[in-house]
């Protein structure tokens, strides 16, 4: 029997470039104020409204794009609880690891599993389960768990022997804006996207080996991710030659310091665009495979409905 669902879209007004314009403006509004008054008091509204920009206008950006039956107020649940659960989940579970050369693919591991488990209770009445709808609501909840991260990170910046340090703030809350549509937003749409759009008859969850292998490999790019730095330093080394000098003298040869370290920074922004456009290809041919196969908006019936089997 097929069954009709009505279509809940939401008129695309562009709110999330709106809101990302007008958040701009606080975000700089809060920042003068609180370096020309000093206020302490004003740091916490600086931490949130930088570390909480971005991840918000990506729930923005998915929420005039879902469709089916998820409302606008399920988004920002999946947006908030999905992220703080995620957090605390990820946070008791990394406790125990201990530092190895493995440690940054354990923590990938941990953060994407518990986002996907999360990613699955909450969609888990969502109809039409489809790749597009899988994408945009694993988004959802990858932006509430950097959003929270951020936060964090942002905290810790400020604290210094010498008191608040607001250029840490605004150092590490700007690098984080830049680089979430590409980190925890991109890993968790992946494993959306593959999970939604394995599910059976569009409204049930089957675990695949291609959910299993998208799970695997959003934890190894975000791994790649979080151990960019080591990977670019260490080749930094390997490419002048400094790998012996190192390991049998500790020091590093005579006048190349500033070259490594100039490397170092290459290699690392160089290592973060490959790693970005691989997790973008990626998404991007998971859906376009789905919608190629007969999943998403050309399931949309003319009168607005999407049907599915029971």
């Amino acid at each position: 029997m097929t069954v009709l669902v009505p279509a809940t879209r939401t008129r695309r007004h562009g709110w999330w470039w709106k809101a990302l314009l007008v958040g701009l403006g606080l975000w700089a509004a809060t920042i003068a104020v609180t370096a020309v008054t000093l206020n302490s008091n004003l740091v916490p509204t600086l931490i949130l409204l930088g570390s909480f920009l971005v991840p918000f206008c990506v729930v923005l950006f998915a929420a005039e794009r879902i469709t089916g039956n998820v409302t606008g107020t399920e988004v920002m649940l999946a947006f908030v609880v999905g992220g703080l659960f995620g957090v605390l989940g990820a946070t008791l579970l990394e406790v125990n690891l201990r530092p190895t050369a493995w440690t940054y693919l354990g923590v990938g591991f941990i953060e994407e599993f518990v986002k996907a488990v999360i990613l699955v209770a909450i969609g888990f009445r969502v109809v039409p389960k489809n790749a597009r709808q899988g994408a945009l609501l694993g988004a959802t909840v990858g932006a509430g768990f950097a959003a929270f991260e951020s936060a964090g990170y942002a905290f810790n910046a400020s604290l210094t022997p010498g008191g608040i340090d607001l250029v840490s703030i605004l150092q590490t809350e700007v690098l984080r804006s830049i680089l979430t549509p590409v980190g925890h937003v991109l890993w968790t749409a992946i494993v959306g996207a593959v999970l939604f759009g394995a599910a059976r008859e569009k409204s049930r969850y089957r675990i695949t080996f291609g959910v299993i292998l998208a799970l695997l490999g959003a934890s190894l790019l975000h791994g790649l991710w979080d151990s960019m730095s080591g990977i670019a330093s260490f080749l930094a080394l390997l490419v002048t030659g400094n790998i012996d000098p190192l390991v049998r003298f500790g020091f590093l040869r005579p006048g190349s310091s500033e070259v490594v370290s100039a490397l170092a920074s290459t290699y690392y922004v160089v290592g973060l665009i490959i790693v970005s456009v691989i997790g973008m290809l990626a998404l991007w041919l998971v859906v376009r495979r789905h919608r190629s196969r007969g999943q998403g908006p050309a399931d949309d019936q003319p009168d607005g409905s999407h049907s599915y089997a029971l």
